[in-house]
């Protein structure tokens, strides 16, 4: 069973910050397949069973805070009788410009709290990974009251296509594997399909 893992903040203030892209992509997916993601599973909230890419899944928005995301895997590993092999997590990335995603198969957290928490709690840094950047063009003084921020109006709808481009990024990953999107997704940029 693949876990489809959005990194993000539970709470109304939270849903429409930089941080919660994590938490937009995931709940895309569940309309994507009609389900919703209320389902308590220890310290996260699931959806049913789902097909992504033609794999089963559960979709899974932790309900701890971004820095402490990795506590809820042991009990959806214990659950689903799975392991970080199988789990993809979705995140903001900061180092990336808005508009471009990354994939990766492993790798350091970066600075990213959420992403240190899921490496402690896997004891490895080896599990895929959709970064979604949230960078913008503009200087940003304060990183850490930038994430938290409501994102800008200017910013909105290259948003809406990165999230719509990492969902699409999850099925390319669960039915083609990490080499095709990669390939497809790493090189991205949707700030080229904004200025045409």
């Amino acid at each position: 069973m693949w876990l489809i893992v959005g990194l993000g903040n539970p709470g109304p203030e939270y849903a429409d910050t930089y941080h919660n892209v994590g938490f937009r992509v995931v709940e895309q997916m569940a309309g994507r397949s009609g389900v919703r993601v209320n389902i308590k599973c220890g310290p996260a909230l699931i959806s049913n069973r789902v097909t992504a890419g033609g794999q089963d899944a559960i979709l899974v928005l932790p309900q701890t805070f971004m820095n402490l995301v990795g506590s809820a895997l042991p009990k959806l590993f214990e659950r689903f009788e799975t392991s970080r092999e199988r789990v993809i997590a979705v995140y903001d990335d900061i180092a990336l410009p808005l508009g471009k995603l990354r994939i990766r198969q492993k790798g350091s957290a970066g600075g990213h709290n959420g992403v240190k928490s899921l490496i402690s709690s896997c004891a490895s840094d080896e599990f895929l990974r959709v970064r979604v950047g949230i960078l913008p063009e503009r200087p940003v003084t304060s990183l850490h009251d930038f994430v938290l921020a409501r994102i800008a109006k200017g910013d909105r709808d290259l948003m809406t296509h990165a999230e719509t481009a990492a969902s699409d990024a999850v099925e390319t990953l669960l039915r083609e594997g990490p080499s095709k999107a990669m390939a497809t997704f790493n090189r991205l940029d949707l700030r080229e399909a904004k200025e045409e």
